[in-house]
């Protein structure tokens, strides 16, 4: 039996997200505040209202705000982005809640040495933030850099992962416990 596409609203502390999924593959997370209502919601999506199925991606999503979690068990589909988006986002899936990395070193993890600023653009075209955490990627500096959500929602996401002030990963480690995106070669 096939999942069908779904829908919830994830109210959180900082703003309500939608979050659309087809079984565990989560599509899109999105602020409903920067006016972007129906993306990513295929014809037909069924909306789910609280309370959620245990373990569902809105589920996954109210439980990180809430403390209880870290890491995301699902697999994100975001159906978009370049081979050179998805490489980078398969290398930002690997740095845990708590520590950060920078741009450059994150193009150099996915095998783009020097391209840090075609790193900022895969993140800016990220339709999946929280879950692919480009919220982690900072400034060579260590600053607060580009983040679509805005620079206080980074701070507030850095701060409530235990990661501010700063802690930058200077080596790859293993992906967080349960977190399996992007692993597997895109269907395109």
């Amino acid at each position: 039996m096939e999942a069908r596409v779904e829908f919830a609203e994830v109210p959180t502390p900082i703003g309500t997200f939608r979050v659309v999924y087809e079984g565990e593959k989560v599509r899109v997370v999105d602020l409903l505040e920067r006016g972007t209502s129906q993306t990513g919601i295929p014809e037909g999506a069924q909306r789910r209202k609280a309370p959620f199925p245990k373990g569902s991606p809105p589920s996954q999503l109210a439980e990180y705000f809430r403390g209880a979690r870290a890491a995301f068990e699902v697999d994100v589909d975001p159906q978009t982005g370049s081979e050179f988006d998805r490489a980078v986002w398969r290398q930002l899936c690997r740095v845990p809640a708590g520590e950060t990395v920078t741009y450059g070193e994150l193009a150099k993890r996915a095998g783009h040495k020097g391209a840090a600023r075609a790193v900022g653009g895969a993140m800016h075209r990220n339709p999946i933030p929280i879950v692919i955490p480009c919220h982690r990627v900072v400034g060579d500096d260590g600053d607060l850099t580009g983040f679509g959500l805005g620079l206080w929602r980074k701070r507030w996401l850095l701060d409530r992962e235990g990661a501010w002030p700063l802690k930058s990963r200077s080596a790859e480690g293993p992906r967080p416990k349960g977190q399996r995106t992007l692993d597997r070669p895109s269907r395109g």
